[in-house]
């Protein structure tokens, strides 16, 4: 009922707003009101007001007419008129509202309609963001592999990392947000094995790249020494340092040079360093560090041959060698330096050490095909600069120092083979005559080889000239002199048992002069020529000056850690002893070709006319004993000379006096004693030319035995005072027996047998 009566009263307004409404204005004001009444469905209402309304007018207006006919008439023709213009109002109206009946169905359709697409844009719309939000994550999933197409892992992971962190989140309604998900795993697998990959694929290249950068490293080290050599030769002070030490690498600052970015090898660590950063993205740092570690043990076994050669040209094998196990050190400690956390220092030596024990095997293994000294040093050479290089980059060497003392025993042991096949070709191809010099410039070359002190100054010379020594002294002086030096060329550059240098060095320069000079020299004083050996004599005595003179020099080519000890070469007391073995072989010699020349007196003890001229045999004696004194014996020192002479007439009158004394003679007359006093008194006489009062000593048993024999008054040599004034050096028992042979026959000319003056020597009996 409520509702009823507002939209009555609601009517009632509209139409009093028509009524009231203007003649231009009304249809403004019931368009509306025909409207909304059609639209609440009020129409008829609307009608029934406006035919009430038309019926109150008709009332007012024929009240109106009533009381004004003329103007009602007039009303009434308008309002007729009015009624006309109303009806045709009302069909304009209710056409009106068929057109709008019709209008409003269409636009409620039309709005349905609209309300319907707003729904599906909608969802269009919704679609279309999951679609967009979809191809993102597909595009970033793209993009992914498109990175890993240009080897850029690092992004990928990125975008992998986004795509799974961030856009995925977003889609996560989807089925494809799952199907990608699904996908990441076998993603990141795929970068992991395309980042591993490019790492072998570097790894393989460092490996190829290995011995050159070596060989760079090698050179490097090479200019260092030469750079150090140089300060050294400027400063004494600097020259006290060895490469690698501190004030060597403060000094050597200024030249930069990196071994593994230069103008001839660069290494770039970065396909590492991703490899690095992808596995510790991906939580596998650990399964990456020891792939790595296997990887390079690997590569290390390919890197070591199953053998090699150390004789071929420029120890060219073992060079690569060392040249490809310095390349991997190197950059294993430089990988030890940038990534800390995928090398540690453990897992590098452990690799170095195993690198230096296969190649100090492969090297030993080789080694007994060296057979050359010259060699081995090369050898040395290239480990030496191996050590110098690897010490710069902090390994340990210690093993490889230790390894020197291999090679340098076999060196050693080469050169003593060397030089002693040397010595012994020398001493046995030498003439033992004294060295004739022709010119000057051989005579300074033969003086400064040799240790040898000249009697005369070099203007004082004519040539030709004669040495003392025979030619194989100074040859040996030479091969002394190249065995020191190619002792030291081992410590040359690099070596830390400078003590066991000198102590080897003592040792075989002692072998070799002992055994193959002095034993050799020895062995020759066999021979019979007296000449040969008054010159190994001479020889021995010059190598005994020598051996003191190495001793000295040894001294001072020592180690700073030996200066100060002394050197005794037992060479030295060697040749120094058997000198007097060649004296004892030249005395034997002399009083050899003594006894020869006394064996041959024809003495005639009995003899029937008395002797004017000295025996043939003491003649020729002093003939004998003057010229190799002036021949022979004349390169002697004096003092080795005086004492061969007092020998040598020591044991001529002692053989002298043992002819008298032989059973053979029975008898001995004055002419047979006055024979003999003249041979002692002309052996006497040459005594006295030779100028040494001593020499005349070795003659005063003789002389006082003569001197008893031709005494009047025998009976002297019985009284002890008497005795030992006179004839004191004449032997007790000696004495009495020539005593009891003297007799006073003597027989005439004529009865003399022709066979008489052989009985002395033969032994007949008179």
């Amino acid at each position: 009922m409520p509702s009823t009566l507002e939209n009555r009263n609601e009517l009632d307004y509209a139409m009093q707003q028509v009524v009231l409404a203007t003649d231009s204005e009304y249809i403004n004001q019931l368009i509306p009101a025909m409207k909304g009444a059609t639209k609440g469905g009020r129409g008829q209402q609307l009608l029934q007001s406006l035919t009430q309304y038309s019926c109150e007018r008709e009332s007012e207006i024929e009240s109106i007419c009533n009381t004004n006919h003329q103007g009602f008439v007039t009303s009434v023709n308008q309002l007729l008129h009015v009624r006309e213009r109303t009806v045709s109002l009302t069909s304009e109206i209710l056409g009106l509202n068929t057109s709008i009946q019709s209008s409003t169905e269409k636009l409620a359709e039309q709005k349905k309609a609209l309300v319907e697409s707003r729904g599906v844009r909608q969802n269009i719309d919704e679609a279309t963001r999951a679609l967009q939000d979809c191809l993102e994550v597909l595009r970033l999933a793209n993009q992914v592999h498109d990175l890993l197409g240009k080897k850029n892992h690092y992004s990928a992971l990125r975008a992998l990392d986004e795509l799974q962190n961030i856009h995925l989140k977003e889609i996560t309604q989807y089925k494809i947000a799952e199907m990608i998900q699904k996908s990441v795993p076998a993603t990141e697998k795929l970068i992991a094995e395309a980042v591993m990959t490019d790492l072998n694929t570097w790894l393989f290249r460092i490996r190829e790249s290995s011995q050159f950068l070596g060989e760079v490293a090698f050179y490097h080290t090479e200019q260092r020494r030469t750079r150090q050599k140089d300060r050294a030769e400027a400063s004494t002070y600097l020259s006290n340092f060895k490469l690698n030490s501190a004030l060597e690498l403060v000094s050597d600052e200024i030249e930069e040079f990196s071994i593994l970015d230069n103008e001839d090898v660069q290494v770039d660590f970065t396909p590492l360093f991703e490899c690095i950063h992808i596995h510790d993205a991906l939580g596998q740092t650990d399964k990456f560090r020891a792939e790595y570690a296997t990887t390079r043990r690997q590569q290390k076994d390919l890197l070591m041959p199953a053998s090699i050669t150390l004789v071929d040209a420029e120890a060219a094998s073992l060079s690569e060698l060392l040249e490809g196990i310095a390349g991997f050190a190197i950059v294993e400690r430089a990988t030890m330096k940038k990534a800390p956390e995928l090398r540690s220092a453990v897992d590098v030596d452990e690799l170095w050490n195993s690198m230096c024990q296969t190649a100090i095997s492969l090297i030993s293994n080789a080694l007994h095909e060296v057979e050359n000294a010259e060699v081995l040093l090369k050898i040395k050479g290239v480990i030496a600069l191996f050590i110098q290089t690897m010490d710069s980059w902090n390994y340990p060497v210690r093993a490889l120092d230790t390894f020197l003392l291999v090679l340098f025993e076999k060196y050693a042991e080469l050169l003593k083979r060397r030089f002693s096949d040397d010595f012994q070709e020398i001493v046995s191809t030498d003439d033992y005559m004294p060295m004739a010099i022709s010119k000057l410039d051989e005579y300074d070359k033969v003086v400064n080889v040799s240790w040898y002190t000249p009697d005369k100054s070099r203007e004082e010379l004519r040539f030709p000239c004669i040495l003392p020594f025979s030619q194989m002294y100074p040859l040996c002086c030479i091969d002394i002199r190249n065995f020191l030096n190619q002792f030291y060329f081992f410590s040359d550059d690099h070596f830390e048992h400078s003590r066991v240098i000198d102590e080897t060095l003592k040792a075989s320069l002692d072998e070799l002069l002992s055994e193959k000079v002095c034993r050799s020299l020895v062995e020759r004083l066999s021979s019979q020529y007296l000449g040969q050996i008054v010159q190994i004599l001479i020889n021995l005595e010059h190598f005994e000056v020598a051996c003191q003179e190495l001793e000295q020099l040894l001294v001072a080519a020592r180690s700073t850690a030996s200066a100060g000890e002394s050197i005794v070469l037992k060479a030295t007391e060697d040749f120094r002893g058997n000198k007097k073995t060649a004296e004892k072989r030249i005395f034997e010699l002399v009083n050899s070709k003594i006894d020869d020349l006394i064996e041959t007196a024809e003495y005639d003890w009995m003899a029937p006319t008395l002797e004017t001229e000295p025996s043939n045999y003491m003649q020729t004696l002093t003939r004998y004993l003057s010229n190799i004194m002036n021949s022979v014996l004349l390169g002697l020192p004096t003092e080795i000379k005086e004492l061969i002479y007092f020998d040598a007439l020591s044991h001529a009158a002692t053989m002298i006096l043992s002819l008298p004394l032989s059973p053979e003679v029975k008898r001995i007359n004055s002419n047979g004693v006055a024979a003999l006093a003249k041979d002692t008194q002309y052996l006497t006489e040459f005594m006295d030319t030779l100028g040494n009062p001593i020499l005349r000593e070795n003659l005063d048993e003789l002389q006082q035995t003569v001197m008893l024999m031709q005494a009047e008054n025998s009976d002297e040599f019985y009284d002890v005072s008497t005795r030992n004034k006179k004839y004191g050096r004449v032997d007790a028992i000696n004495g009495p027996l020539l005593l009891e042979k003297l007799t006073n026959v003597v027989q005439s000319p004529a009865k003399t047998d022709k066979f008489t003056a052989l009985s002395s020597r033969f032994g007949i009996k008179s």
